[in-house]
């Protein structure tokens, strides 16, 4: 993924007004970020836990979702499967959901996903990130191919947010 500034990130946001896409935090240290090693940008915004952000390059331009989830629950403990990077974590996966754009959106309707609570797919899939003992099941894909699919799988839930 090319490098970000946050006015593109800003910019990118496809499921909140304008006003949204200004108020809401974006992260700090975007040039530390390791963009080599990432396929998206997914953060956590410390002044609500609730809400997470994304940002994806699709088709040669950035697209940014907001998020919810919800709070920990106990059911959360359980060992859960990311769908994107299909990562397991035990209380590490959270039900992300985002409104949809346009009038679908407008009228309330949202799109969801069991996503890594951190975002942080692209360092699971890579070893960059440890997620602990049994969290990557053994695959005889290759990286390469175990990219595709993280990116594949997040096109698609982009896709269903922007339909």
């Amino acid at each position: 993924m090319k490098p970000l500034t946050e006015p593109e990130i800003r910019a990118a946001f496809v499921n909140c007004s304008k006003g949204e896409a200004k108020r809401l935090h974006v992260p700090r240290d975007l040039s530390e970020q390791p963009w080599d090693d990432l396929d998206f940008l997914g953060w956590r915004d410390p002044q609500a836990p609730d809400r997470s952000y994304l940002v994806a390059e699709l088709d040669g331009r950035a697209v940014a979702l907001a998020l919810r989830s919800s709070s920990a629950a106990a059911w959360q403990a359980r060992l859960s499967m990311c769908s994107m990077c299909l990562t397991t974590h035990s209380g590490g996966v959270s039900l992300m959901v985002a409104a949809k754009t346009g009038k679908a959106g407008q009228q309330g309707n949202t799109v969801g996903a069991y996503m890594c609570s951190d975002l942080a797919c692209p360092l699971y899939v890579r070893g960059k990130k440890d997620a602990g003992i049994g969290a990557r099941l053994h695959e005889t894909l290759t990286l390469e191919e175990k990219i595709q699919r993280t990116v594949a799988n997040l096109a698609a839930f982009i896709a269903k947010v922007t339909a």
